[in-house]
């Protein structure tokens, strides 16, 4: 019996299928006008319509507005290792509250002599009787040092903490108490005034960012600004992660891991690349959050505030991106009325929105959305 061999016209027909598009055109176009929005129409809006006008974006809507980027932006992160990695964690804001204290440290520096104690310590150094800053206060006077130590300090943190537990193989539920177990200790040591974090009280009474007064509206606007393309700009990298084949080998462990480790590859290195991903773009919002808010204190590690996260990431619907970033504007849009209209009430509507999510809306608001719409993607 003879074999015909195969022309080489014919192998060289074969095609891989071409990679698909970071976004299709109408995303694009979603993403341009979320772009124009934030650069162009709220800044007009806030500093050259008057305040009288019915188009007005106050000062007050802008400081939500940014704050709510912020979260989306953990939101987001949280989305990178539940959604498509399948590790839940409760403990990220540990790493929020990180690159928030960093700031908050060169920010701190920038009041100078300004306090009330004349003092170029932080007043609540002078108020212990500190005679000089800790060592870890030492690049804090320094902007570049600041970026660095933002990026680097959740970074670092959830680089240790995720290798020894990935390498222990912990997962689900364990993890999950383990990443709540961190966050609360690290909550208990900020809280203590001998570590130099100023305690209970945190940090507050910021005056200036790079030697400009951070309450006028235009540094307001600028940080508003820098938040909404942040937030874009980490929406543009998760999308190229996870449809990349790294971000395939996540969505792989996520629903077989035993089955990725006899494909031969390690769980190892995807997990902990995307935790330290993950963490620090929690850290970068964290960063962008305190001169928006004007504070910080060790009340951001809280538990309360990590399960907020990962619920911002249900509400939206999980392992699609976009959805927690909704997500987080639903919740924390709510919040802020709610809180407002009916304090008392929050928390119970808060609890009731993610058992309604997990029983009737188990893929989210988008789900929801893509279900009505027949299933388009």
């Amino acid at each position: 019996m003879s074999t015909t061999p195969t022309s080489h016209s014919a192998v060289a027909s074969l095609q891989l299928p071409a990679p698909a598009p970071l976004l299709s055109r109408t995303g694009w176009s979603a993403f341009i006008v979320a772009l124009i929005v934030v650069c162009a129409v709220a800044p007009v809006l806030n500093l050259l319509v008057p305040a009288g006008s019915v188009f007005h974006l106050s000062d007050y809507s802008v400081a939500l507005l940014g704050k709510i980027m912020c979260f989306a932006i953990c939101a987001l992160a949280m989305d990178l290792i539940w959604g498509y990695t399948g590790i839940l964690s409760l403990g990220h804001g540990l790493f929020f509250a990180l690159g928030g204290y960093v700031m908050g440290m060169y920010l701190m520096r920038q009041i100078g002599r300004d306090g009330n104690y004349k003092s170029d310590l932080p007043d609540f150094m002078v108020f212990l009787d500190w005679k000089t800053l800790p060592w870890h206060w030492t690049f804090s006077d320094s902007f570049v040092a600041t970026l660095i130590l933002i990026v680097a300090a959740p970074g670092l943190v959830a680089l240790v903490f995720g290798y020894f537990a990935f390498r222990s193989r912990i997962k689900g539920v364990y993890f999950s108490i383990i990443t709540q177990a961190m966050t609360f200790a690290a909550m208990l040591l900020f809280f203590r005034n001998e570590t130099g974090f100023g305690g209970n009280n945190g940090f507050t009474d910021f005056k200036r960012i790079l030697g400009i007064p951070i309450a006028q509206p235009s540094t307001r606007m600028v940080l508003f600004v820098l938040t909404g393309c942040t937030l874009l700009g980490f929406f543009l990298l998760a999308r190229w992660l996870v449809r990349s084949k790294f971000g395939r080998v996540l969505q792989a462990i996520r629903d077989a891991e035993s089955r990725v480790m006899f494909s031969g590859y390690s769980p190892l290195p995807y997990k902990l690349t995307i935790w330290v991903i993950s963490a620090v773009m929690c850290g970068v919002a964290g960063a962008l959050y305190v001169p928006q808010v004007g504070i910080i204190n060790p009340g951001e590690m809280s538990a309360a505030n990590s399960i907020e996260i990962a619920i911002w990431a249900a509400v939206g619907g999980r392992a699609t991106l976009i959805g927690p970033i909704v997500g987080a504007f639903i919740v924390n849009g709510a919040k802020s009325w709610l809180t407002v209209t009916a304090p008392e009430f929050w928390l119970y509507f808060l609890g009731a929105l993610f058992i309604a999510v997990t029983l009737f809306l188990p893929n989210g608001v988008v789900g929801l959305v893509k279900k009505l719409k027949g299933g388009e993607k």
